[in-house]
């Protein structure tokens, strides 16, 4: 694959032969942040996990402490006086069976996060072709299947992510932009971590972290050493 002349410039920077403490790589990966925009920080985490087996599935959510630096958008199945409570915790978009047409027939997918009340379950259920392949589907170990539908909303405007692993075992997730402070990624990438480390599937044997690799949108990856996780 051939790079451009500023990812050339930005990849020079990095030794890839180093493991990085944490705050040099966020300050390496800030520094490699060349692009016009203003790039997302990833963390892509390689875990000893063998995603096959049930057991030793991760899968859960994390508040940033200073967010992802972008607007989500959350659709609330809900019914009732649920509908207000979504509405009131500042849900773009709330309702029940009526938007069923909508996303399958029209193809409308203008949110980012879908939240459910249990008892509408059977009711999105109906959109798992569509809306399990983009990694949509209200999951319980995320906190998006809920009756508290206020808290969820409200955590996941504040910048609660989900993590899961992806079929070769790897999580990708967003911990913020570039334009963030190095104190606010590493706050970020802290808890990323601490949330990790305790979703560690008891019935793993071996090596847990493998590797963790710090990227922005368009930059070069920097390893992070894993010794101390």
């Amino acid at each position: 694959m051939k790079h451009g002349k500023k990812y050339s410039e930005a990849a020079k920077l990095v030794d890839r032969a180093t493991l990085y403490e944490t705050a040099d790589a966020i300050a390496l990966v800030k520094k490699t942040a060349t692009a016009k925009f203003d790039e997302t920080v990833e963390a892509h985490i390689r875990t000893g996990c063998d995603g096959r087996h049930a057991e030793q599935q991760i899968r859960g959510a994390v508040v940033l402490p200073n967010g992802t630096g972008k607007t989500v958008k959350v659709l609330v199945f809900a019914k009732g006086d649920k509908l207000t409570e979504a509405e009131n915790a500042g849900a773009d978009h709330v309702g029940g069976e009526e938007l069923i047409p909508k996303i399958q027939n029209d193809g409308w997918l203008d949110f980012d996060v879908v939240v459910a009340t249990p008892d509408m379950m059977g009711v999105v259920g109906r959109l798992g072709k569509v809306l399990g392949p983009k990694g949509l589907m209200p999951n319980p170990k995320a906190g998006t299947v809920t009756m508290d539908v206020a808290k969820a909303v409200s955590d996941i405007k504040a910048g609660k992510i989900e993590y899961r692993l992806d079929k070769a075992n790897i999580v990708h997730v967003p911990l913020g932009k570039a334009s963030f402070t190095e104190e606010q990624l590493t706050e970020n990438f802290n808890a990323l971590m601490d949330a990790i480390v305790k979703a560690k599937p008891s019935a793993l044997k071996g090596q847990y972290l493998k590797s963790i690799t710090l990227t922005t949108t368009m930059g070069p990856g920097v390893k992070v050493s894993v010794a101390k996780f």
